[in-house]
């Protein structure tokens, strides 16, 4: 019995051990500076800031709140190789340390990831099912980037299409090409302005968008761009633009795109 209680607190004391260490980096070094000093001078929605806040501090910040289980190894080598990994694509407490550009494309992303139900994953709604996003949640996400005040309607101006080309070749060029479907995710898009949507011949369309007979104008583009679940909830496009005036620069130049038959 003395022999099998020895053995009980060795293990324990070695799995205790193994706790602290780290083979992935160690995600505790940094110490928190409380969940209130998160995004305090983004330039986001305070709704929106609040679901980022409540619904993915503990993998994209340096506020992780770490639970007892979190120090016990091996389990707790995987929880933080999911946070080292996390942290390195999107980490809030650095948010204010970004470049514009990078905010634009994590904001993006967030969006995107947000409806496509990819987050938060599988592995941490396991153990923490309230982190589930609601609708309400992906519909708050999903206002990120928008200005104060800003509508639906483009906003007052041309876009510039010299912007419009670069922003298409970096948000869009990985889906669309102006003169094929072939090996591309999305149509064709040359001659899109003035064509009626989801006829592309040769082009499969989800349901919705090709029975919505909606034909693509400065006002539905600027709101499909802004956010395609808002046009036609039965669509295959999880990207949006959420920057104004990108949106306009991407309608400029996709209004001089002419198709060629």
């Amino acid at each position: 019995m003395n022999r099998t209680w020895v053995a009980a607190v060795l293990t324990v004391g070695a799995v205790a051990a193994l706790g602290y260490v780290h083979p992935f980096g160690n995600p505790r070094v940094e110490p928190p500076k409380g969940l209130g000093t998160l995004l305090h001078g983004a330039n986001m929605p305070a709704d929106a800031k609040a679901v980022l806040v409540t619904k993915c501090a503990d993998c994209h910040s340096s506020e992780t709140r770490w639970p007892v289980y979190a120090r016990v190894a091996p389990g707790s080598w995987l929880i933080e190789r999911d946070i080292v990994e996390a942290r390195k694509k999107m980490d809030l407490s650095r948010w204010e340390e970004m470049p514009a550009e990078k905010q634009e494309v994590l904001t993006a992303k967030i969006i995107q990831e947000a409806k496509s139900g990819d987050m938060p994953p599988l592995q941490y709604l396991a153990l923490h099912w309230g982190a589930k996003l609601s609708k309400a949640d992906v519909q708050t996400l999903s206002m990120l980037g928008k200005t104060a005040g800003e509508s639906e309607a483009t906003l007052a101006g041309a876009g510039n299409a010299v912007r419009g080309k670069a922003a298409f070749e970096k948000r869009c060029g990985g889906c669309h090409a102006m003169e094929t479907n072939a090996g591309r995710e999305g149509p064709k898009l040359a001659g899109v302005f003035g064509r009626k949507a989801g006829s592309v011949p040769g082009f499969t369309y989800s349901t919705g968008l090709k029975n919505l007979g909606l034909t693509w104008t400065d006002a539905t583009l600027e709101r499909w761009l802004s956010d395609p679940d808002m046009v036609v909830k039965d669509n295959n496009m999880s990207f949006s633009v959420p920057k104004a005036e990108e949106r306009l620069d991407l309608i400029a130049f996709l209004k001089q795109q002419q198709r060629v038959d």
